[in-house]
């Protein structure tokens, strides 16, 4: 029995996870470590704090963790937002850097360019986390441990590898949105409809945290709306309106928790508004954006500044970097079809009590999948497309699917395949992002 299979052991889950969690961070650490042997590519990290690039080995490495986008968060953590093309990265995450930063400080710490490390070491921990909580979520659902253990640890393997150690939102994205589907599937055997409301709302608040780290966030709303529509029906159909106040109670809460998740994005629009459009913006004048039907800085410095947009990406030159991308997008078109065809078939699940909603559990599920199947599309068409080896980190279905994929023997075959295609991709993009090099 291999070290690995040794630590996974049902009966000790937590014990498991956080074994196999160190030993794979290790791996990856160790590499971006190796990685110093050669100059990066580009140095643009040293700026932000000057002393590490000549200072212990832990240092360097956390340098080297801090490349590409993770740049610009480190430094709206230092001096918030500066120039137009940083309002692309949310705030949330420099934010709460800072916030730990000054915290620290507070305490008598003497801490002079430590935000690099502060957020090396809050990702890290979203990350461990996130794969116990998607542990949680995946016993709530499927009653099985050993599917929900597989899941979890394929979590741990994720091909977002070292984006899941650096300064980037994908970490704490994952953590908030696996927690808000766990809020919401355990809303699903509240003992009354007020706690269902209550859970409903916190989840509501949750995944709007999520969003305001990852604008594709927005994705997770797809429960409340299908919910909202459903209820809204029975509501026109209650011809004796004996039920006609409950309906209303849950028509109110899942439209707030709606906004929530929307507010997610919006209100850092509306602050951008603020700052860009309103009264002008000193002697460059109104920006372009100011005046468009619905003006989004977002929108704007994405297409200006990093060519998003519909079909923007789909160029001869991009064509290695769709077929990188190909083997996540059909996992995650695959098994978002799967599971939203099958969610029927749920079996017996976790949740206990006389007021299980097993319909709306299968509309949890469904929105699960469907989150994932839209992120592929909007991927496909309209990002670049590469990125969605690390957007998947925060989506459910595709690690229970996958766990699926490995427990039958008839798919076994391809699952086995599939995992090693995570380790594979993890370790030499590990390399790559180490040394500033692309795809990233």
């Amino acid at each position: 029995m291999s070290p690995m299979s040794a630590a996974v052991r049902p009966g000790h889950p937590y014990a498991a996870l956080a074994t196999v969690f160190a030993a794979w961070k290790v791996f990856l650490l160790a590499i971006a470590a190796g990685s110093q042997v050669g100059p990066a590519y580009d140095t643009s990290s040293n700026l932000l704090a000057p002393d590490a690039a000549d200072g212990a080995l832990g240092q360097g490495l956390v340098t080297r963790l801090t490349s590409w986008d993770a740049i610009y968060f480190v430094k709206s953590a230092q001096r918030g937002y500066l120039f137009e093309q940083e309002w692309a990265f949310s705030s949330a995450l420099p934010s709460c850097i800072s916030l730990i930063n000054r915290a620290l400080q507070a305490l008598g710490a003497s801490l002079t360019g430590a935000e690099p490390l502060i957020g090396v070491i809050f990702s890290n921990t979203c990350h461990l986390l996130s794969v116990l909580v998607l542990y949680r979520l995946g016993l709530q659902v499927w009653n099985n441990s050993r599917w929900a253990l597989v899941a979890a640890l394929l979590h741990v393997l994720s091909p977002a590898g070292l984006f899941l150690s650096a300064p980037y939102a994908e970490s704490a994205f994952s953590l908030l949105s696996f927690s808000g589907w766990l809020l919401l599937v355990r809303s699903c055997a509240a003992s009354s409809p007020t706690s269902r409301d209550a859970l409903t709302l916190l989840a509501g608040a949750t995944f709007g945290i999520a969003t305001y780290f990852r604008t594709n966030g927005l994705l997770n709303g797809a429960p409340f709306a299908f919910d909202f529509l459903l209820n809204l029906y029975r509501l026109v159909e209650d011809l004796d309106q004996s039920r006609t106040p409950d309906y209303i109670r849950r028509l109110f809460a899942l439209g707030i928790s709606g906004v929530s998740v929307a507010a997610g994005s919006v209100v850092p629009q509306v602050l951008a508004y603020q700052v860009y459009c309103a009264g002008g913006s000193g002697s460059s004048g109104v920006r372009p954006w100011c005046s468009a039907f619905v003006p989004s800085i977002y929108n704007y410095v994405q297409r200006q500044y990093w060519n998003c947009g519909f079909l923007r990406y789909w160029t001869l030159s991009n064509t290695p970097l769709f077929l990188l991308a190909a083997p996540m997008l059909f996992v995650m078109g695959k098994s978002g079809k799967d599971i939203f065809l099958q969610a029927s078939k749920l079996p017996q699940t976790k949740l206990t009590g006389p007021n299980i909603d097993g319909q709306r559990l299968q509309l949890v599920v469904r929105s699960m999948a469907f989150a994932q199947a839209s992120l592929v599309v909007l991927t496909f068409t309209s990002y670049h497309v590469q990125i969605i080896t690390r957007l998947s980190s925060g989506y459910p279905a595709w690690y229970w699917w996958l766990a699926a994929c490995l427990k039958n023997t008839k798919t076994s075959g391809m699952g086995s395949g599939l995992v090693v295609f995570l380790v594979m991709y993890a370790s030499i993009q590990a390399v790559l992002f180490a040394s500033f090099l692309p795809p990233a």
